[in-house]
């Protein structure tokens, strides 16, 4: 099984996303991470899907993806031809005992802090998918008290935009 990463262009409008994802569900993939939001113009958002799947299946559902009205592009991207990151949000709780090994690996791994109280201490890690796995890992000897993650938000390398391809 391969993981694949999607972006899509489609018309800014009330239950785009919804029709995406039953989609995807329909299909029977389990989406891993989504990004959403709105791009440089208001008229359309950008939709970024990371999931896990075969070849032929993924573009049986990118065909199928192209036949919804509001989609207006489409670009599969991957490491060698786009650029991705993440955001993690992590929540630890503040052990005297066990700070300043997490706070070691929080510099190894150029983490944030920032909150900071008696009973925890937030660190904000920006990196791919695999950096934010190995520092989970690695915590998971600590006390984790909450993890947050957007999803994989991608752009394509270069001078190509998603917008050049628009299928309308």
């Amino acid at each position: 099984m391969n993981r694949y990463n999607v972006a899509v262009l489609v018309k800014n409008q009330f239950g785009v996303l919804n029709r995406l994802t039953s989609m995807f569900r329909r299909r029977q993939f389990n989406i891993s991470s989504l990004t959403a939001s709105e791009t440089e113009s208001a008229q359309f958002s950008r939709i970024t899907f990371s999931f896990d799947g075969e070849e032929e299946n993924k573009q049986q559902l990118i065909n199928q993806l192209y036949k919804l009205p509001d989609v207006c592009s489409i670009k599969e991207l991957s490491s060698d031809n786009s650029v991705n990151c993440e955001l993690m949000l992590i929540k630890m709780q503040n052990d005297p005992l066990t700070r300043t090994d997490i706070y070691a690996a929080a510099k190894a791994f150029s983490a944030e802090t920032i909150d900071y109280s008696r009973e925890s201490f937030v660190l904000r890690l920006i990196g791919d998918s695999v950096k934010m796995d190995d520092f989970i890992s690695l915590m998971r000897d600590y006390t984790i008290l909450e993890i947050c993650r957007t999803g994989t938000a991608s752009l394509e390398k270069g001078s190509s935009v998603l917008r050049q391809s628009i299928n309308l």
